[in-house]
């Protein structure tokens, strides 16, 4: 779908109405994807907007079409989160151009912060790469205990705490403002090596989900179980 027309800025306390149907479309987005986020509620998105912490992407007459947030961990780092499109709006273009946004607001607010991302998707991870972000290891990322406390709500949450936060499911991804590669360069390491982090992403779906149905077999789950984990993950 053509976005020319759409409308792309930062939120505001005017913009609250749309907090249902975001958070809504959050849940519904990762079940679909059978991999997990932290769950949000529509007051935590409402207190983004408030708060100038969002940028909202709408149609000249005010349909919904994408979202994303800031955080901030202890003043030093930012993070990029939450970042849907409403289905109808997919594949067009729009989700870069709104992390385009976010990145530029949170450049913006937090000059001094380094700025990061976690994702389980190839193309979040392209459009994080042509912003300049590299791939990051988690002990790069805030040791704030309320970031990783937002993970509960994650369906992949034990995962996380069986790696004792070392690892998920998630790709961590990391703007460093004092010592970063320029976007050319991260953009064109990621084309270089897109097939390797499919892999990557691949691997470790099979790496961290499959002790999750090795036990689910041996309680007597058999091949269905191991049938329905390969629909979902595509092993």
């Amino acid at each position: 779908m053509e976005n020319s027309n759409i409308i792309i800025r930062a939120a505001s306390a005017a913009d609250v109405h749309y907090a249902e149907t975001i958070t809504a479309e959050m849940e519904s987005s990762a079940k679909a994807r059978g991999t997990g986020i932290a769950k949000r509620s529509p007051e935590y998105v409402t207190k983004k907007m408030e708060e100038g912490k969002a940028v909202i992407a709408h149609t000249p007459d005010g349909e919904w079409v994408g979202f994303c947030y800031i955080e901030v961990w202890k003043g030093e780092y930012v993070a990029n989160s939450g970042l849907i499109v409403a289905p109808a709006f997919r594949k067009s273009g729009v989700a870069k151009q709104i992390k385009k946004h976010i990145f530029n607001l949170s450049r913006e607010k937090y000059p001094e912060a380094k700025i990061f991302g976690l994702t389980t998707g190839l193309a979040v991870m392209k459009i994080n790469s042509d912003l300049g972000y590299e791939p990051v290891t988690y002990s790069e990322l805030t040791d704030d205990e309320e970031f990783w406390a937002g993970c509960k709500s994650c369906v992949n949450y034990d995962i996380l705490m069986s790696k004792e936060r070392k690892n998920c499911m998630c790709t961590a991804m990391l703007y460093d403002p004092k010592d970063h590669y320029e976007p050319a360069e991260t953009k064109q390491f990621f084309e270089e090596n897109k097939t390797i982090f499919e892999r990557l992403l691949r691997f470790k779906r099979w790496k961290f989900i499959k002790p999750f149905f090795d036990k689910q077999e041996n309680k007597g789950g058999g091949s269905t179980a191991k049938s329905l984990f390969r629909h979902f993950f595509n092993f």
